[in-house]
């Protein structure tokens, strides 16, 4: 059997009990919806009247017809009764429907815009904080307190609502029966209770063994539905024979799902008698009462009086009973507006006292002294770090897979945050600035290019289309070379691209792409371009012809070029060498060379590789 971690034990997770939620709800609700407010008011106070109005007619209704009034006089005074009651039931009716109709999109809306700040959170979210099993665990609860209308968020608000109209109910019914018996309340209150003591047990133990436990199930799930029907995934699902393989797996973990789901069901079998059979219980001591004190005082306890008394004991025990239940629900739904509101809790690693970046112009950038492990990590992925990027220098990162480079670059970014050292900007670190202010200073092109499901002009200035400059933009996509492709769009820079959301939405090729994100750095005109080897699927010639014309480009602004070949940047003014973590070479192409070491070494078995298959003599 699959074991999963409590819940609970993650570090992220803040309690903020029921009382505080409820304090939150509300004024979300009069943040986003105030209207909601008003209509469940009404509906509350409505629909519990509505529930006894009928047992106090009821009443009046029997002692008319016992009474030793007339027959003319007795059906007029029915004829009034009724009359007067149909009126008020109709207003009442009337009211309830309107608000209750009304209540439902209002709490819908309310939920939208707590959506709403949810992914604004996840959209500004440190990028480091991504990475970690905890954050995401925590997201995956907060998304599914916000997904539906009964659970979390907008359950507790129908809940809030219901739980107002019980307890109206109750103070109601309870001075009523108390006139009877003040023995009956008391042991209808015990039952009641019980009854509720075997619902909450049942509630927390479900939350606990079974609904914590399957978050990573859902996730993995989600993650397997993905892998199963995502087009990326299609090729090596296929030439690979991957399909028994993964089916396995997802059957694997829907089995785990299941054996918690079968759990959650025989606990509340279990909870369902035990229930019933206190109900039951409650239902003969009313009669018992009842009938004792119709026994005891007949002339007191009226035909019109039993009937009325045994409606409000009745409804007493019931709207006590779904009271409870409903508390038990809300403390349920509760928890998880906790996680909820544990995951917008989160915090970046904004300081308290922002500076203002540097304006455009002379940008200088030290590393000192820099180290980065990355989580659960035995050993630094980069150590040591000590470099320099100077106003407008062109800067080539280099070494093989693994070396250090992308993770340098993710400092330098601040996508990350050194574990030790520090990187400053003219002086200063990094961590002084907003991250949102800091990342303005970058165009990067990474390896994986991303693709919105959205017009190509929007593609481009990653902007709406209506703030966008299409003449710049029409322009940056000549100059990375994908004018071709745009003259061949009917709809040129409105054309939408991926067929996600538009079925005449237009693909593009993995070169097309390529050229699509250097358009996107051209556009920007940051002071610094960085280019994360978005060209390793060409070849080292092609490489190096796209970096020298990306690198004319971008005239006179900094830039640094990332590579395991090292002839794609030797045009560039300073050479950074890495390997293991470390950087091992620092200076020109020529003076590197002029050193014989490992950049030597590297650069000769690259270009004799090149010459020896015929890419070309002049690979160096």
């Amino acid at each position: 059997m699959s074991e999963f971690k409590e819940s609970r034990d993650n570090p992220l997770f803040h309690k903020y009990g029921f009382v505080s939620n409820t304090g939150y709800i509300l004024r979300k609700l009069k943040q986003y919806t105030p209207a909601a407010l008003v209509c469940g008011s009404v509906d509350m106070v409505t629909g519990s009247v509505m529930s006894y109005l009928w047992m106090v007619l009821s009443k009046f209704v029997m002692d008319l017809l016992t009474s030793g009034q007339s027959e003319v006089e007795r059906t007029r005074s029915l004829l009034i009764v009724l009359a007067a009651g149909a009126v008020l039931a109709l207003v009442l009716r009337i009211a309830q429907l309107y608000a209750g109709s009304m209540v439902w999109p209002l709490y819908i809306q309310a939920r939208m815009g707590l959506i709403h700040e949810r992914v604004e959170k996840a959209l500004t979210l440190d990028y480091e904080l991504l990475e970690k099993p905890e954050m995401l665990d925590i997201h995956e609860r907060a998304t599914r307190a916000s997904g539906s209308n009964n659970d979390g968020l907008e359950g507790m608000m129908h809940i809030l609502q219901d739980l107002g109209k019980n307890l109206i109910t109750v103070t109601v019914c309870f001075a009523a029966v108390l006139v009877l018996d003040w023995r009956l309340i008391l042991a209808l209150t015990v039952l009641t209770v019980g009854a509720f003591l075997i619902y909450r047990y049942t509630v927390n133990r479900d939350k606990k063994e079974v609904w914590d436990r399957l978050m990573p199930v859902w996730r993995r799930i989600g993650y397997m539905s993905r892998a199963t029907q995502d087009f990326d995934y299609a090729k090596d699902i296929r030439l690979f024979s991957l399909s028994g393989f993964l089916l396995r797996k997802q059957r694997q973990i829907h089995e785990s799902r299941e054996e918690k789901l079968d759990l959650h069901h025989d606990l509340w079998n279990r909870s369902v008698l035990l229930s019933e059979g206190l109900s039951l219980l409650g239902k003969l001591l009313i009669y018992g009462v009842l009938l004792w004190a119709a026994l005891r005082d007949r002339d007191k306890l009226t035909l019109g009086n039993f009937t009325m008394y045994l409606g409000f004991a009745v409804s007493f025990s019931g709207a006590l009973t779904t009271l409870l239940q409903r508390f038990g629900d809300y403390l349920r739904e509760s928890m998880k507006v906790d996680d909820f509101r544990s995951f917008l809790a989160q915090e970046g690693a904004d300081p308290a006292d922002p500076l203002p970046v540097p304006a455009d112009g002379e940008l200088t950038f030290e590393f000192h002294d820099v180290s980065y492990r990355y989580l659960k990590a035995e050993k630094d992925a980069l150590s040591g770090l000590n470099l320099t990027l100077r106003p407008g220098e062109k800067l080539a990162v280099v070494g093989l897979n693994g070396a250090g480079k992308t993770t340098m670059i993710k400092l330098l970014l601040r996508l990350y945050d050194p574990t030790s050292g520090s990187i400053t900007l003219n002086g200063t670190d990094i961590r002084r600035f907003r991250k949102a202010d800091y990342y303005r200073l970058f165009s990067p092109v990474f390896q994986n290019v991303e693709i919105f499901a959205a017009p190509l002009i929007e593609n481009i200035a990653m902007r709406p289309a209506t703030d966008a400059d299409r003449e710049k933009a029409a322009s940056c996509i000549e100059q990375a070379g994908l004018g071709g492709k745009l003259k061949e769009m009917k709809k040129g820079l409105d054309t939408e691209l991926l067929k996600v959301v538009d079925e005449d939405g237009v693909d593009l090729s993995g070169g097309e792409k390529q050229k699509l994100a250097l358009a996107r750095a051209l556009y920007k005109g940051a002071p610094v371009v960085v280019l994360d080897e978005p060209t390793a699927a060409l070849d080292a010639l092609a490489e190096k012809q796209l970096y020298e014309r990306f690198n004319t480009m971008i005239g006179g602004h900094s830039a640094v070029y990332i590579s395991h070949r090292l002839a794609s940047t030797r045009f560039c003014d300073r050479i950074a060498m890495f390997a293991d973590g470390c950087m091992t070479e620092y200076g020109t192409h020529d003076e590197l060379m002029a050193k014989n070491g490992d950049y030597a070494r590297m650069f000769g078995v690259q270009a004799q590789y090149y010459r020896e298959n015929g890419e070309g003599a002049d690979a160096e």
